[in-house]
């Protein structure tokens, strides 16, 4: 099922721009998209509390440490209380790429949050090409990279 819900839950936005964002991570880092030029650019919003969030965060610390796709990863936590809750949740889980500590205003600057997990993905060229609602694989976002090359 993971491999048919990008396929399924794609709402391709090729002829919009990606609106311009600028996030600052746990550590303080800003990452915005134009800092991001020339790679592919993955922003998934989650929660510790949300199963199949958990369930995808190996692909995702996957997708951002295997170089070759030349794709960033940017989780996005969401709807948490406690946000040294967020960040020790996130080292146990391992996640490598930056964890941002979101809010709704924040989100908006990428787009709706239809529910949880919500991944949007850009393009080298800094245009949002991909949006999907519920967990991803490794794969089918490899695959769907590999089909834009």
């Amino acid at each position: 099922m993971p491999q048919r819900l990008l396929l399924l839950l794609v709402l391709i936005l090729a002829s919009l721009s990606a609106q311009a964002f600028t996030l600052t991570d746990s550590k303080g880092k800003t990452h915005s998209l134009a800092q991001y030029k020339g790679k592919w650019v993955l922003v998934n919003f989650w929660a510790t509390w949300c199963p199949p969030c958990l369930e995808e965060i190996p692909d995702l610390v996957a997708l951002h440490e295997n170089k070759k796709n030349k794709l960033v990863v940017l989780g996005v936590a969401m709807d948490y209380q406690d946000p040294k809750q967020v960040v020790q949740f996130a080292d146990q889980m391992m996640v490598t790429y930056p964890v941002i500590l979101g809010d709704h205003k924040m989100a908006a600057q990428i787009g709706a949050i239809q529910g949880l997990p919500t991944t949007y993905l850009y393009n080298p060229e800094g245009r949002m090409v991909a949006y999907n609602v519920g967990a991803l694989s490794r794969e089918t976002v490899e695959r769907y990279i590999n089909t834009k090359k």
